[in-house]
């Protein structure tokens, strides 16, 4: 089959790396409870959240970075290296989730602390420990806030084939995504979690947005150029992310709430993330075109300063990941035993993106050590350097 998709431009785009950097940011700090700095975070606000960017993202810059291999290089040199990513996800997993239930289970008992066991869904290693650590190795079992880097493992490990055939038929790919989400909506389709019930990111439903930032990447945005600069989306889309909001808000506030019918109120509440409601695919999908289409990628402000701790964060998305869940249950552990003030709220939330910003830092300086520094180029003797300036040799 002759290849139909668009490449994607050369060269970074540091859209997505501010975007990867805002979305781990927000993740951080949404996986602290009662936490005021919350209300910064856009889950508040709308039907979509930090989650759904990260998946999008994860999916266009997969295609972006994996695609132009697999064309030059050919198909097993590009699932290999889409391969060897996923075995860094999955390593960096493990040990994330060994130090996160270690943690958890050396404050319980510090403490005196036994409900943070169940809070955080690690009662399983006390009563079968063996069996409880298998199920996490195999991705079924997962602490509370350990979903989303499984989820990121499936969907990059069978990536390498959906790659194959989008770079071909881009548009039947995203046809298939669509019909396979909504085949799972309808009959219940989802992977089983140990001990018991069904993974909180429902990957046959979750694969939608991957696959649409893949899509999305190679040449989905061109193809949806004319859309993107409707007059007519942007008055729609407003309205609708409006909407979103009254209904978000309804579902935070009583008082709200109880202004709407009651079958409205309850076709948006409580918000399906699980299996990805079609009203919130809807709401991240119109975010994603009205942000194409008042931030290029040439947009001279991503060189500016301000941004840069979020474009580091984004460049070292897995690492600022795995720190932030750390963080997450820290910061949470020490406001029960602080006063819980909104002043200490704000003083733990910008101490746990300071520190996001540290590791992200070392993690751009440490990539460029190991890389070898460049050659000295040989000294020339004088008559030979004389010549070459004139053009002889």
């Amino acid at each position: 089959m002759s290849i139909r998709a668009t490449l994607p431009s050369g060269g970074r785009d540091l859209r997505l790396d501010l975007f990867r950097g805002i979305a781990n940011w927000w993740i951080f700090l949404d996986h602290i409870p009662y936490n005021i700095v919350n209300w910064l975070t856009p889950r508040n606000y709308g039907f979509s959240d930090a989650a759904d960017l990260f998946v999008f993202i994860s999916g266009y810059t997969a295609s972006f970075v994996y695609a132009r291999m697999m064309l030059e290089r050919g198909f097993l040199v590009g699932a290999t290296r889409l391969m060897k990513r996923v075995w860094q996800l999955y390593v960096a997993h493990v040990f994330l989730f060994v130090i996160y239930i270690v943690t958890i289970g050396f404050v319980a008992i510090k403490f005196h602390d036994p409900d943070i066991i169940n809070e955080f869904n690690v009662a399983g290693l006390v009563e079968n420990p063996i069996e409880t650590l298998t199920q996490g190795m195999i991705l079924k079992f997962k602490p509370v806030n350990l979903d989303v880097l499984p989820l990121y493992i499936v969907l990059m490990g069978f990536f390498p084939p959906v790659l194959w055939l989008m770079l071909r038929r881009p548009d039947t790919v995203m046809v298939c995504s669509l019909v396979l989400y909504f085949a799972a909506r309808q009959f219940g389709w989802n992977l089983p979690a140990y001990p018991i019930g069904t993974w909180y990111f429902n990957p046959f439903c979750w694969q939608l947005l991957f696959i649409f930032g893949a899509w999305f990447a190679l040449g989905g945005a061109l193809e949806s150029r004319s859309v993107i600069q409707s007059r007519h989306l942007l008055i729609a889309g407003i309205a609708y992310l409006l909407f979103s909001l009254v209904m978000t808000m309804a579902g935070r506030f009583e008082a709200i709430g109880n202004l709407l019918p009651p079958w409205l109120y309850e076709a948006f509440n409580p918000n399906d993330k699980t299996n990805l409601a079609p009203y919130r695919v809807l709401h991240f999908v119109i975010i994603a075109f009205l942000v194409t289409r008042f931030l290029p990628q040439n947009w001279s402000g991503l060189e500016w300063k301000i941004f840069e701790p979020m474009i580091r964060c984004g460049q070292q998305s897995l690492e600022v990941f795995c720190v932030g869940v750390f963080l997450s249950f820290v910061a949470h552990f020490m406001l029960t035993l602080s006063s819980g003030s909104i002043l200490v709220q704000v003083v733990i939330s910008v101490v746990g993106i300071a520190l996001l910003c540290v590791v992200a830092y070392y993690r751009s300086w440490s990539k460029r050590q190991d890389k070898p520094p460049p050659r000295p180029r040989p000294a020339q003797h004088p008559v030979e350097a004389g010549a070459a300036d004139a053009g002889l040799v």
